[in-house]
């Protein structure tokens, strides 16, 4: 990995700079996610994962992101305000950044040179294509809500495919195996 995962600039939701630091020694599951998708729902599950496993180490953490059809056309304000009141979601997200293409952020950047393949490949991408959408190559994120999850030692551990819903039994024991060991 090129850059160390913590020490990258984020910036909150709210537009306070950030890095990953704060959840150092944590699990995380990083999602890039959006307001107007077919999978917009997951945020429930997303914020019922985060609900049950907090305690034990784990933070879900939600990027918006607007690469696919311009499916997070809000303002942060806006992004925070449906989540809240849609989906009462708590988990920290972070403002709107670019997931795809030459502008990629260097989160993601780092993201997918690190885990270059998704568990679940596959369905996503015959669904897609049934929409008349062609899905980026590989490695690139395929779609919104994508999952990274991220060891407690800043290592990516997995990559799931946007249709893994964060119930997916192949989600919770990536995450269960992560939480089980120490930073």
């Amino acid at each position: 990995m090129s850059q160390n995962l913590y020490d990258i600039p984020l910036t909150s939701i709210d537009g306070d700079a950030q890095t990953l630091q704060r959840f150092k020694g944590k699990v995380l599951l990083v999602v890039n996610v959006a307001s107007k998708c077919g999978l917009t729902p997951q945020y429930e599950g997303l914020e019922k994962l985060y609900e049950h496993k907090r305690a034990q180490g784990l933070e879900v953490l939600g990027f918006p992101s607007n690469d696919f059809l311009g499916q997070e056309p809000g303002t942060e304000a806006e992004i925070k305000s449906f989540c809240s009141l849609n989906y009462d979601v708590k988990f920290p997200l972070f403002s709107k950044l670019t997931v795809v293409g030459e502008n990629k952020h260097p989160l993601y950047r780092a993201l997918t040179q690190a885990v270059p393949e998704a568990t679940g490949e596959g369905p996503m991408r015959a669904k897609l294509k049934g929409y008349g959408i062609e899905a980026n190559p590989k490695p690139e994120v395929q779609w919104n809500f994508e999952k990274f999850l991220i060891g407690r030692d800043g290592r990516v551990a997995a990559r799931f495919t946007p249709d893994v819903a964060p119930d997916d039994p192949r989600i919770l024991q990536a995450i269960d195996t992560e939480l089980a060991k120490q930073a």
